[in-house]
């Protein structure tokens, strides 16, 4: 929905229910039908709302107010995604609906935030200690529970990375969809692997080898001037270079990098 202005045309929002959540595009009234089937919910609404990382989230309304959020969430889990399940949960005796009947979504309470957040649980596995150090490190901050939701506490999908190199440094790996799926430590520890740790055999290379399609087609363009392509680094240092510790430096660089060694031979029929 847009409308004109003295500035040209100003973006309203959208007249659909379709909201963006960790990179999914939702829509509620999905969830709403999914939270109506459940028996202990009469009346039930779903908004977006900003976590106290200043990401989206989803907020769940349902009346009336003895529900059982946590059984409803276990329910929703079972039919719909876990990004698609919402963070924060209001009870209330009845919503509150228009002259027409409909529920008022703009009259809805605003949650509170921090007690939506999840009660500290704290990690009880090394495994589960694990991932909290490191959610610590790369979130910074001070303390983590094992039902702590990673995007609720300001993770994106960069820090996921993140998380899963430093992970990968203690000899375990991640796949990022495993961690969109479940956020949470207690979810998410059962999908962490062990890597294999093998090496590969490092033994020097020697012999003749075919062109790369790269290289094939480099040489293939008979240019006039092959080593106009070179490049050259000049480095300075204040103090200087010791000769014989940089040739050392750089004959160690050719012993390690295969590449560095290659000599290309032209044959001409």
């Amino acid at each position: 929905l847009v409308k004109w202005a003295q500035c040209g045309i100003e973006y309203i929002g959208r007249i659909d229910q379709q909201v963006k959540v960790r990179g999914y595009r939702i829509e509620l009234s999905e969830i709403e039908v999914r939270l109506a089937q459940l028996a202990d919910v009469h009346d039930a609404a779903v908004t977006a709302v900003e976590d106290k990382a200043g990401n989206t989230a989803l907020c769940a309304y349902v009346a009336p107010q003895q529900a059982d959020t946590e059984a409803l969430k276990a329910a929703l889990k079972d039919m719909l995604p876990d990004y698609m399940v919402p963070a924060f949960w209001v009870e209330m005796d009845e919503l509150p609906v228009t002259a027409n009947g409909k529920i008022d979504k703009k009259a809805l309470p605003e949650p509170d935030i921090e007690a939506g957040s999840a009660a500290y649980k704290a990690p009880e596995t090394e495994m589960e200690t694990l991932l909290s150090d490191i959610w610590q490190e790369v979130l910074g901050l001070d303390q983590i529970g094992v039902s702590d939701n990673f995007f609720s506490l300001g993770g994106d999908s960069i820090k996921g990375i993140q998380m899963a190199s430093r992970l990968n440094q203690h000899g375990y790996k991640l796949e990022m969809k495993d961690l969109f799926q479940h956020p949470t430590i207690e979810e998410l520890v059962s999908y962490v692997e062990r890597t294999e740790g093998k090496q590969a055999d490092q033994g020097p290379v020697e012999g003749e080898a075919e062109l790369t399609p790269i290289q094939r087609w480099f040489f293939e363009k008979n240019f006039t001037d092959k080593h106009h392509w070179n490049q050259s680094v000049m480095l300075h240092a204040k103090d200087g270079f010791d000769p014989d510790l940089v040739e050392k430096t750089l004959q160690a660089l050719i012993e390690h990098h295969d590449a560095l060694r290659m000599v290309y031979r032209e044959e001409r029929e």
